[in-house]
């Protein structure tokens, strides 16, 4: 009666395709997991401060000044200090050089 063809198809995938849907499914779902592992690794790593870098022990700052920024170099430091001062010294902590910085913004 009618021109539809009846429902004589069968129901299941071939197994080819059956195999494909589900290694389409796996690697989906790993890479979801993968992208919430490197968001997380993400947010853990940019959430904790790096460590401010130690003046080492035998350098000996003048009295009552305080390092504010410092630089190693490859045979010396440089240590900017909150009075305003830029001082160098050598590997052994022997001050070589010390700048005055003047008219700096916050009033050293």
């Amino acid at each position: 009666m009618s021109d539809l063809p009846e429902d004589d198809v069968p129901l299941t995938l071939p197994p080819d395709l059956r195999f494909l849907k589900l290694l389409v499914t796996v690697l989906a779902g790993v890479m979801i997991l993968g992208l919430v592992a490197i968001v997380t690794l993400l947010v853990i790593r940019l959430q904790t401060p790096s460590p401010l870098p130690e003046l080492p022990s035998q350098i000996t700052l003048p009295a009552g000044a305080h390092p504010e920024a410092v630089t190693f170099a490859r045979g010396y430091t440089v240590v900017v200090s909150d009075q305003g001062d830029v001082l160098v010294y050598d590997a052994a902590g022997k001050e070589r050089a010390k700048l005055a910085i003047t008219g700096l913004p916050d009033g050293h």
